[in-house]
């Protein structure tokens, strides 16, 4: 059986770059080389494309790029692959799947995935449709309650071009939610931008803070919660694994430090819960997935009050980290599905459709 070519997209414009380039080693050093030529794109900050030869994510790609020849995947459907150039020679590789392992805007949010699907090229992870959904919290949550799904109750704040809002939302906000309540960019990964508010003068401080990210803000009610988190995969028949993990952040609230940098925080496994709330859990993870057109692989959030057991969902992450506290692979790996074999799985999913 022939290798199939497959080519690890990684980093981008995001302010989750960082998180990218650690998410994209875990995933190089999982697939088997035995099944699989690799082919790697780097994209910088700034959003240069180039390609890596090797078969390892440099850690000094960022401070190093130029040495890297530039390279971008092409929309030619009769190319099916990358093009390479170097120097005066120009070089096509074909590729038979691909992997972007990029967190947040310009990877998550169905970009990239429009570039794969004009070119012809099989990937990873949810469409076009299912990405950009996921990506904008408002637009989810629309759906999770079309779903029946239970939330946290929540209110959209609009930025308008000039950093303005309509101040009339701050009563509708205290009204509605009170405080203490959450503040989000409504377009943005792992916790960026996120605040918490006991009081105008922060709320105001908060829509602020995550104006800088994007232009549609939300604001949640806060829930007195554990922080419970499922995989899921698959296309049309997806499977949610078995084991549930609990998140216990080293801050108040599991922001981006404590997600990436507080070695403080804790993940359980299997998250200490009964068996009616892990299969309800479970079971609304599944219904979410289908009802925002996920496809090959989610992560998806849940909250559990620590009073009642009451599930309220969180929200929806298309393409999870795969670093080494990450929880997504970790979940599949305590319910025996190994990181070689998830690659596998995940790569069939891709290629489903051919």
């Amino acid at each position: 059986m022939s290798k199939l070519d497959i080519c690890v997209v990684f980093g981008g414009v995001s302010s989750e770059h960082k998180v990218s380039l650690v998410s994209a080693a875990t995933v190089v050093g999982g697939l088997d080389r035995e099944k699989y030529n690799l082919h790697l794109i780097g994209i910088t900050e700034n959003g240069g494309w180039r390609y890596v030869d090797g078969d390892k994510i440099p850690v000094d790609f960022d401070a190093n790029f130029e040495k890297y020849p530039k390279a971008v995947i092409s929309p030619d459907r009769g190319d099916c692959g990358i093009i390479i150039f170097s120097g005066e020679k120009t070089t096509l590789q074909h590729i038979d799947a691909a992997i972007p392992v990029m967190h947040g805007r310009n990877g998550e949010d169905g970009t990239i995935q429009g570039l794969f699907e004009l070119a012809g090229i099989p990937y990873v992870g949810s469409g076009v449709l299912g990405s950009s959904i996921c990506m904008d919290k408002c637009i989810a949550k629309l759906l999770f309650a079309a779903a029946d799904i239970p939330q946290a109750a929540w209110i959209e704040v609009r930025i308008a071009a000039d950093g303005s809002y309509d101040t009339a939302k701050l009563d509708e906000i205290e009204e509605k939610l009170g405080y203490p309540c959450f503040i989000k960019p409504s377009n943005a990964g792992s916790s960026v931008g996120i605040s918490k508010a006991a009081n105008r003068e922060e709320l105001i401080c908060g829509i602020e803070t995550a104006a800088p990210h994007d232009r549609k803000i939300l604001v949640e009610e806060a829930v007195n919660a554990r922080e419970v988190e499922s995989a899921v995969y698959g296309n049309d028949e997806p499977i949610c694994a078995p084991v549930l993990g609990e998140i216990v952040p080293a801050a108040e609230f599991y922001d981006y430090d404590a997600k990436y940098v507080d070695e403080n925080s804790k993940l359980m496994m299997p998250a200490p819960l009964d068996e009616a709330t892990t299969e309800k859990i479970r079971e609304y993870a599944v219904r979410a997935y289908k009802i925002c057109e996920c496809r090959g692989l989610s992560r998806v959030d849940f909250f559990v009050d620590k009073v009642t057991g009451g599930i309220k969902l969180n929200e929806i992450n298309t393409l999870p980290g795969f670093t080494s506290i990450s929880m997504y692979p970790k979940l599949w790996e305590a319910s025996g599905v190994k990181m070689s074999e998830l690659l596998d799985r995940l790569i069939g999913y891709a290629r489903e459709n051919l």
